[in-house]
């Protein structure tokens, strides 16, 4: 099996950045900082990664910030990044909010300390339910969920209703992956309210974010019970998953590898609470993420009618009159792939990911860090870099992610899936759903935005828009041939997008 990158006698991080940066004090931090509070004054509770944002606009490439007793380094300059992706220096860190998903999670692929051996027993068993030949039998019930979608819209069209963006999406790809993953049906589109999963879920991710705007736990003690009840759902649920799973065998899901397949090399398998932990981890990372990203897509297509004319004609002429896109179709929508990279881009739904020093080093060049100290990377202003993106970089523009643009800029400059060996394991499964949906909604509809609708973020851990509903049109012979047009198109560059499954991790 292969060896993880750290061991267990290792450390797995400071708490506070005194311990773990000699130098810290040559790292700018916010202005007006106050004694025992820290960097608290201008900042909101309920938009931790905006703030951080902002500071890093008035800061710099790297920063420090102080809430209470702890004190974090964050860092988005290309050059920095690029370093924190040497695998041989740094490691994932768990830490912040994700670790306070750990009495949900456990060693799941997502919330595992490097040093815990079920998270690469893990990524090994689950890595083949990534591969090509996976993601062609998934692809039949992806087209089926989304038809559940088109209904739904269908109907509220016809009744002159606009649409719930992100409550959709939500519903969308939960079922996607409980379909595909799990064999299961929450009848999410039947129901008037979110499933209880839905709302357990949002439950844990809240919680956690606010842990990390308390300087005592304690003080959340009524949501702490309220976690604990959602804790307690969330695992009653899968366990009734498993369970039923167990009594009747399913067609090689994701689970069915859970629960049978033995590593290849060790012969190990997961344990039934690994499972429990795997399986809450790919239900609740497997949909969070990708309705969000969908959501800003959705977003950003609204409000630039020429991007969406362009993806629209791209749809038509790959698809043409068949009633569904096969699998390879799918790939072949090259321009609507990149509204999604440059959704990702402006908006990654998981806006940030923290690394590690496994030994003593220093950041390019210029920052010494002990071993076990770490950093928290803001993807949203990694890839809003002035410098790799251009003086526009706050721009949406699909056109980034045209083959020479991406040929020309450095490499580790888009980081929306993390980094290294502990990268989303799911990241070409989310691709791929998340295409066919765009492809499947602008080949129906032309989406029309609220013009008295501003973007507003919400966050939970992930990002999503709040309160973004559209207005639908039908589209005259909708799902019928539509004119073909030529493709000035290239064949697509190895992208920054784009990783193979088999260096996929969490």
């Amino acid at each position: 099996m292969a060896e993880t990158t750290t061991r267990a006698a290792e450390p797995r991080g400071f708490r506070s950045a005194e311990l773990g940066w000699p130098e810290l004090h040559r790292i700018p931090h916010p202005p007006r900082r106050l004694p025992l509070l820290g960097d608290v004054l201008g900042v909101n509770r309920a938009t931790p990664l905006q703030d951080s944002l902002r500071f890093a606009r008035q800061l710099g490439p790297i920063y420090r910030r102080k809430a209470f007793n702890r004190e974090f380094v964050f860092v988005w300059g290309a050059d920095l990044v690029a370093d924190l992706a040497d695998e041989s220096r740094f490691a994932k860190h768990v830490g912040l909010g994700v670790a306070n998903l750990r009495p949900v999670a456990g060693d799941g692929l997502f919330t595992a300390y490097n040093h815990e051996p079920n998270w690469q027993l893990a990524h090994d068993v689950l890595a083949p339910g990534f591969s090509r030949e996976a993601m062609e039998a998934y692809h039949p019930m992806m087209l089926a969920v989304a038809g559940r979608l088109t209904d739904h819209w269908d109907r509220e069209q016809a009744a002159g209703r606009s649409v719930d963006v992100p409550g959709d999406m939500t519903k969308l790809t939960l079922e996607t992956i409980a379909r595909t993953g799990f064999g299961h049906d929450f009848g999410s589109f039947e129901r008037d309210r979110p499933h209880p999963f839905v709302t357990a879920m949002v439950g844990t991710l809240t919680y956690a974010q606010r842990l990390n705007s308390v300087p005592f736990p304690a003080l959340l003690r009524r949501a702490a019970q309220r976690n604990a009840d959602d804790i307690a759902y969330l695992n009653r649920m899968v366990d009734d998953l498993v369970n039923t799973r167990r009594a009747a065998a399913g067609d090689g899901d994701l689970l069915d590898r859970m629960l049978e397949t033995a590593h290849p090399e060790t012969g190990e398998r997961l344990s039934p609470e690994n499972v429990r932990r795997q399986v809450i981890t790919f239900l609740v990372a497997g949909h969070e993420t990708t309705s969000g990203a969908l959501s800003f897509a959705l977003h950003y297509l609204s409000r630039h009618p020429e991007v969406a004319a362009r993806a629209r004609a791209e749809v038509d002429r790959v698809w043409g009159s068949a009633a569904v896109p096969g699998y390879d179709q799918v790939a072949k929508l090259r321009y609507v792939r990149r509204v999604l990279d440059e959704s990702l881009r402006l908006w990654p739904t998981a806006p940030a990911f923290a690394r590690e020093a496994v030994q003593d080093t220093v950041l390019a060049g210029r920052h010494p860090m002990r071993r076990g100290a770490w950093t928290l990377v803001l993807t949203p202003m990694l890839q809003r870099d002035p410098e790799v993106w251009g003086a526009d970089a706050e721009r949406f523009d699909p056109d980034r992610f045209d083959p020479k643009a991406v040929r020309s800029r450095p490499p580790h400059v888009f980081k929306p899936f993390g980094t290294g060996a502990r990268a989303c394991i799911g990241r070409q499964f989310a691709l791929h759903e998340a295409t066919l949906v765009l492809g499947l909604l602008l080949r129906r509809y032309e989406l029309r935005a609220d013009p008295g609708y501003r973007l507003s973020v919400t966050e939970r851990l992930t990002l999503m828009p709040e309160g973004l509903r559209l207005h639908l049109e039908r589209r005259a012979g909708s799902g019928a041939t539509a004119a073909l047009v030529a493709d000035p198109d290239e064949a697509p560059a190895a992208s920054e997008s784009r990783c193979p499954v088999s260096r996929a991790g969490d």
